[in-house]
């Protein structure tokens, strides 16, 4: 792992750009260091999504935690994948065409994905926690949600996670589901245009958490509110202080 930037933001957050091999990622840690560490999740494009990130990573440092993220496969500049290029085009055009995403396509466009990043997200804790302003636990929020259910299973540093329902879930990793037993918080968007709601609350269902809560409101994708934000950072506020 090598930084190669670093700056203070102006509520004192300092945020430093790293590299773990050849992956690009980002940490903020609060003046209050050490702190906890919150893994940001997020469907890949660091460079797009940096102003959504910077401020789920500055609200997490006004309540005392560490954040970090690295670039997903395929997302960035990072090589893509021509399987996962054919089938992102083959589900476009099967939901433009208002036809059933099959389980093949999202098998093809999601498994390859989650078999890479996790190993990578897993690297990317080995890296961090033995940072002086790392003082753990460790927790996950957001992204592809197949991601962090196979996090959730195999990783023991993770101790709790925020989930966000509206990705397509391959079969299989349905099934892990029900292996995850740390404390969960999913949020869904009710009116989700891209998403399967029974799915989604079939899911839910299928988790194997004892202590598990869906934050469900109003609205589309991209809608939700600032007050779900302020749910999901008093929930890791139980689990991780």
């Amino acid at each position: 792992m090598r930084f190669t930037s670093e700056q203070r933001l102006d509520d004192g957050v300092l945020e430093r750009e790293f590299t773990l091999g050849e992956i690009p990622g980002i940490l903020w840690t609060p003046a209050s260091a050490p702190a906890p560490l919150i893994l940001l999740g997020h469907p890949g494009g660091l460079p797009q999504m940096y102003p959504r990130l910077a401020a789920r990573a500055r609200q997490c440092a006004a309540e005392g935690f560490a954040t970090a993220t690295i670039e997903l496969p395929g997302g960035g500049d990072r090589p893509r994948s021509a399987t996962a290029e054919q089938a992102r085009t083959d589900l476009h055009r099967a939901l433009e065409a208002g036809q059933p995403v099959d389980d093949e396509i999202v098998d093809r466009l999601v498994l390859p994905l989650v078999e890479q990043a996790v190993p990578e997200w897993q690297a990317a804790i080995d890296a961090l926690l033995p940072l002086p302003e790392i003082g753990g636990p460790v927790g996950c929020s957001g992204g592809v949600i197949s991601i962090g259910i196979r996090l959730a299973v195999v990783e023991p540093r993770i101790s709790a996670a925020v989930l966000f329902a509206g990705s397509f879930v391959p079969r299989t990793v349905f099934q892990e589901a029900r292996q995850v037993t740390i404390p969960l918080h999913v949020l869904l968007q009710w009116d989700d245009e891209g998403n399967d709601r029974q799915s989604a609350l079939d899911l839910f269902d299928a988790f194997g958490s004892a202590e598990k809560t869906l934050h469900a409101n109003m609205g589309g994708h991209t809608g939700v509110p600032q007050f779900a934000g302020e749910a999901a950072a008093q929930f890791f506020t139980r689990h991780l202080k």
